[in-house]
C-alpha cells in the first residue's frame, strides 16, 4: 500500500474529513497512476475520490474497539524513531 496513506482509526481526536480526503486522493493516485488526470480523464478521478472519501468516513465511524485512542503526537514521535534508525539522522 501507499506510504503516504496513514491509518485513520482509533485516534483521539478522530480522523477529520481533510485526512480522510488526502487518503482518498492518494489511493486514486495511487490505483489510477496519475498524479494529476488528464483533462478527458479529471471527472472520473474527481468522482472517485468522492465515491472513497464517503466509503472511508463510512468504515471508519462504524468501526468499533474496546482499545484505548492512540495519541497522534505519540504516534508520530514513534514513526520519527522509526525513521531514524532506518535512514539515519540528517
Amino acid at each position: 500500500m501507499c506510504r503516504n496513506i496513514h491509518t485513520l482509526f482509533n485516534f483521539d481526536p478522530p480522523a477529520t474529513d481533510e485526512e480522510v480526503h488526502a487518503a482518498s486522493l492518494q489511493y486514486v493516485r495511487k490505483v489510477s497512476g496519475f498524479t494529476k488526470p488528464s483533462h478527458v480523464n479529471e471527472a472520473a478521478f474527481e468522482r472517485a475520490i468522492h465515491a472513497i472519501d464517503a466509503a472511508t468516513r463510512e468504515l471508519v465511524d462504524s468501526l468499533v474497539t474496546t482499545a484505548n485512542p492512540k495519541d497522534r503526537e505519540a504516534e508520530a514521535a514513534k514513526a520519527r524513531e522509526r525513521s531514524a534508525r532506518r535512514f539515519g539522522t540528517a
